[in-house]
Order: structure tokens, then sequence, then C-alpha cells
């Protein structure tokens, strides 16, 4: 039992540094066939195939962006090439492409459409929508190169410029002015903020989720989090339904494990990202949720349960449930 105890509780350290944990896709608790089981069980047509594979720029979008500013705080735009959107300005952004990883493809973009080069230094935000849409959103520093100007326009870019005043532009969409106001976060404010996390490089052949659930236990005092005991012990894994929302998957995934009446629950952000550029296009987001009742009130169903944390990890846990201290994790309708 001790050792099994040894290696949960070390895998949980590894996902709060936002590295990867080796479970195998063989543990999936709940496939997209069990979660289309259930689906026509209450009578419904499921309309998600059963054997779904990512594969980046057919059935998956990743797009990588990045939210980069100079010494005075001003944010590094592009001026859109697209015929649809040409002259507007926008953050420099990106599809994936296939054989690349997250930062390479953040480095790319940003090559390609400022004429900069950029260090990644961390996630600070991943966005994601039905259709297998993912956004990665990263900041980190200029290392070199030169500014693109209206002379080297291409078909990447028109030209790039770094911007004081964001309001002043013609804006390709104004879903961009949250991500620099998180980033400006992340850099100027007195609040805690999440440690530099970048993507863990693991190759998924699905895309998972991974829940790290805690609750306090009245009687002790301490944390718990939840594990699976499908065969052998791990964190509860789900393969994300492409054609619904994140939430949705997630709500599903709890009912599956709490029953039809889950008591009141929070998901907070991500503690890490697994994807790796070589191998299959599939992969794993670890998503912090906590209770907030205590554990005497929550019945997790046969094949789940709850194991009690060393102190001081169940203290290390609960000082990421405040707001950014895991990456945001914005689900979009």
């Amino acid at each position: 039992m001790s050792h099994m105890m040894d290696s949960i509780e070390n895998g949980l350290r590894t996902l709060l540094k936002g590295s990867s944990i080796d479970d195998s896709a063989e543990l999936c608790d709940f496939t997209l066939s069990g979660q289309n089981e259930a689906t026509a069980a209450k009578g419904v047509t499921p309309i998600t195939p059963s054997d779904f594979v990512p594969v980046v720029k057919d059935t998956v979008t990743y797009i990588a962006l990045a939210v980069l500013f100079n010494n005075e705080g001003d944010v590094l735009l592009m001026q859109e090439a697209k015929r649809s959107c040409a002259g507007q300005w926008y953050l420099p952004a990106g599809r994936m492409e296939p054989g690349e990883s997250i930062e390479e493809a953040v480095k790319r973009e940003v090559l390609e459409e400022t004429g900069l080069y950029m260090k990644p230094t961390t996630l600070i935000m991943v966005e994601c929508a039905s259709k297998a849409w993912f956004r990665f959103v990263l900041t980190g520093e200029v290392t070199g190169g030169e500014l693109k100007t209206p002379a080297q326009a291409d078909s990447e870019s028109l030209q790039a410029k770094w911007v004081k005043d964001i309001r002043e532009m013609s804006l390709r969409s104004n879903d961009i002015l949250p991500l620099i106001e998180r980033a400006r976060a992340y850099y100027n404010t007195d609040e805690p903020q999440h440690s530099h996390i970048l993507p863990a490089l693991r190759s998924h052949e699905k895309l998972i989720l991974r829940l790290v659930v805690c609750i306090k236990q009245r009687s002790s005092n301490r944390v718990h989090i939840l594990l699976s005991e499908k065969t052998e012990v791990h964190f509860p894994l789900c393969e994300i339904n492409q054609q619904k929302n994140l939430h949705s998957t997630l709500r599903k995934f709890m009912v599956e494990i709490f029953g039809a009446d889950v008591p009141p629950h929070k998901p907070h952000g991500l503690l890490n990202i697994e994807h790796s550029g070589t191998g299959p296009d599939g992969l794993c987001l670890t998503v912090l949720v906590s209770f907030r009742v205590p554990l005497e009130d929550v019945f997790p169903i046969d094949k789940y349960t709850w194991f009690m944390l060393s102190k001081e990890l169940g203290d290390q846990l609960l000082e990421r449930l405040p707001k950014n201290m895991t990456i945001p994790l914005n689900v979009i309708r």
C-alpha cells in the first residue's frame, strides 16, 4: 500500500510542477464509447464516433498564440495579410503544423508574422471550443530578430508593431483583449500567479481529460484526492468528446463518478498540458476540481475512492485553488 501511496503522491507532485506523468491510455475510465453508451441509455442517439482520432489540421485545430511585451509595456501586434481581414491587427497566432510541438508552433508564428525570435516562458491560458478547437496562449521574451516593416510584407503578415494603446488599432477581433489583460496581470499584479508552466512533451493518441479532484475531510481536516481503482490505481481519466464543449464532458464524467446528484464543486484551471508534436496528435489536460462540501457528504461510485494526502502535499494542493494559481481554461460555448 505504501508503495502505491508514494507513487500517487509523486505523480501529484509532478503534475503540480506542470510536468507529465506516465499513466497509460488503456487506463481511460470514460472513453467515447462509454460516453456513447451512457447517452444511448437515456434514449438519445450519440453523435460522436467512438473511434475518433485527433489529426492536426484535419480533425483537430490547435492554435498557438503569443502575448509579448517590450520594456515599455507595449504589446506586439501584427497586421493581417489574409484577404478576409487584411489590414486589421491581431496578436501573432496561427495553426500548428503536423509534427510541431506547441512551443515550436508559437516560435514559428511569431517569427513569420513579426520578424522576431521569442523564447516562450509560460502558458497563461488555454481556450477550447467544440469540434476539437484548442488555442494555447503563451507569453515569453523576445530574444532577437528585426521587427517586420511594410517593405517586408508577405502572405504571413503586412507588418508588425509594438503598440501602446490597443484601442487605437482596428482589431481583427476583440477576443484578444482579455488575453492581453491576462498577460499583463501575470506580470504586473501583486496577486499570486502560477509559476512558469510550459507544455509537457508527452504524446497521447486521444484527447484526454485528467482530473485532480480534491476535498477536505471534516473529521481529520486533511485533504483527500479522488482515485480510480479500475485495473491499477490512477487519477481519473476521461476522453474529451470533440462534439461537445469541455464543461459538458467534465459534467458527464463527474456524474459517471458520483451519480446524478453531484454535490457542489468547482473546476479551477489546468495543472498541466501534455502534447508532444512527435507521434500521435492527441493531448491531455489535467484539470483541478475542488468540492465545496466535506468528504463525509460525497460518495464516489464503487470503482473510485478517496485517498488521503500527506499534510504537506495537501497544503500544496490547497495553494493552487485560488484564482490564477492554475492555468485558466476558457471554455468557449
